[in-house]
């Protein structure tokens, strides 16, 4: 494994993931180096002070962006459409392939 002594990063395993922990100083200095290892596919924290930090990963293709208010009125949006029967009720193992491979 990697030497992570520089500084004072650290590298923690938390809930099965392997995590890297700088702080905001190290980040700037070592951004590329950083990245790189979010490109590889672990996830960074940067702390900023005592009370501050922020969690880096990569933005994979599939992932969306959204506003929580955005989320919500999605939500919304579904629930409504429900209300007016504008959905497919799907029983059973069956029915839900047939239905996926219509998509």
């Amino acid at each position: 494994m990697e030497n992570y002594s520089y500084l004072c990063t650290k590298l923690v395993r938390l809930k099965f993931k392997n995590m890297l922990v700088v702080s905001s100083r190290e980040f700037r200095d070592r951004q590329r180096s950083c990245l790189d290892k979010i490109d590889a596919g672990m996830e960074v924290l940067i702390q900023r002070g005592q009370s501050k930090s922020y969690k880096v990963s990569a933005i994979k293709e599939d992932d969306t962006l959204m506003s929580k208010a955005e989320f919500f009125a999605k939500i919304d949006r579904s629930l409504q459409e429900i209300e007016e029967g504008k959905f497919t009720r799907v029983t059973g193992k069956e029915e839900l392939k047939r239905y996926l491979d219509s998509l």
